[in-house]
């Protein structure tokens, strides 16, 4: 066995991978698009109160007030500015697709992977909770767990979604580990006597990174629909400011009918862009790491020019022929 300073650090990415990836990303409509989206949301998570006008839980205004230069988007029922609600909804909706996403994704890669690589009854354990979970309709379920919890606030909702939203993500990433596990550069980190945590967080994981990147983009696009919907329904905090409780207000004071689409309409298009740039996102990983699903740019084609190269081919052969032919033929 080789001391244990010449250990092989695993499958590191090259300092020119980062750089290769920026740039396949910047030529990717789609990452461009879903990137530009993320970051003016992310914006508005940060700076709500240097970019909203108004408090938006003061009652300062008339009612139902209509788009106006004082107030974007009109105001509630209540006299609330909706702009103001809106920017300042950003924040929560945001911190739950990634905090959500986020865990979702730890899970998914410790039950996927752990499994593949253990064996044994390990991989029929893990295996099992995911078969389960599969199995079982998450979404009713999700709603039976919020009514219990009684006005779910932020923390419960990320870990409702966190915890059930993996099994998917999990078979996945089980699955490719298992096409991993008997490759070389495993094996040889098995003969060298490296401990199996060892082999996974420093072999494994780096090889299904842009897997890892697509989970969590897909796990963060679950999230950001099934808050809404929870908080739309009733099921979250009333209080907070989210897209999902405005929807919830807006239809509890028939907003539609009464004269404020907005109010009902907006958190509605902010919830779409949300996960249209996760998605985007999604998409743009899913193109970068597999070459087959790139799509085909046609090759731009010069006009024939035939005169000017003796009417064949880029080498001018057909002139050399003629030359030829002359040449013969005054002999």
């Amino acid at each position: 066995m080789p001391p244990t300073g010449s250990r092989r650090a695993g499958r590191r990415i090259g300092p020119g991978t980062g750089a290769k990836w920026w740039r396949a990303l910047r030529r990717n409509r789609k990452a461009t698009v879903g990137a530009l989206l993320l970051l003016l949301f992310t914006v508005l998570a940060i700076f709500p109160g240097q970019i909203a006008p108004y408090n938006p839980t003061a009652i300062n205004f008339p009612p139902g007030l209509g788009p106006s230069a004082a107030h974007w988007l009109g105001t509630t029922s209540q006299g609330q500015d909706v702009y103001s609600q809106l920017v300042w909804g950003t924040r929560q909706s945001l911190i739950i697709a990634v905090a959500a996403g986020g865990l979702a994704t730890v899970i998914a890669v410790v039950v996927g992977i752990s499994a593949a690589y253990l064996g044994g009854f390990a991989d029929g354990a893990l295996s099992l909770v995911t078969d389960v979970l599969l199995v079982v309709p998450i979404f009713p379920l999700i709603i039976v767990i919020a009514a219990y919890l009684r006005g779910a606030g932020l923390i419960d909702i990320i870990i409702v979604l966190g915890a059930l939203g993996w099994s998917y993500n999990a078979r996945q990433l089980r699955a490719q580990t298992l096409s991993l596990r008997n490759r070389d550069f495993l094996k040889a980190a098995r003969v060298r006597g490296e401990h199996s945590l060892y082999i996974i967080v420093a072999e494994i994981v780096p090889t299904l990174t842009s897997l890892i990147v697509a989970t969590f983009l897909g796990s963060a696009v679950f999230a950001v629909l099934t808050a809404a919907g929870l908080q739309f329904v009733g099921l979250g905090n009333p209080d907070a400011q989210s897209w999902g409780t405005m929807l919830y207000w807006a239809q509890n004071n028939e907003a539609l009918g009464a004269g404020m689409p907005l109010w009902a309409i907006m958190p509605g298009v902010c919830v779409a862009l949300l996960g249209a740039a996760f998605a985007f996102l999604n998409y743009a990983f899913d193109e970068i790491s597999n070459p087959a699903l790139r799509p085909v740019r046609r090759l731009s084609r010069a006009p024939y020019t035939g005169g000017s190269k003796g009417g064949t081919g880029e080498n001018g052969s057909g002139a050399q022929r003629g030359a030829k032919t002359t040449a013969g033929a005054s002999r």
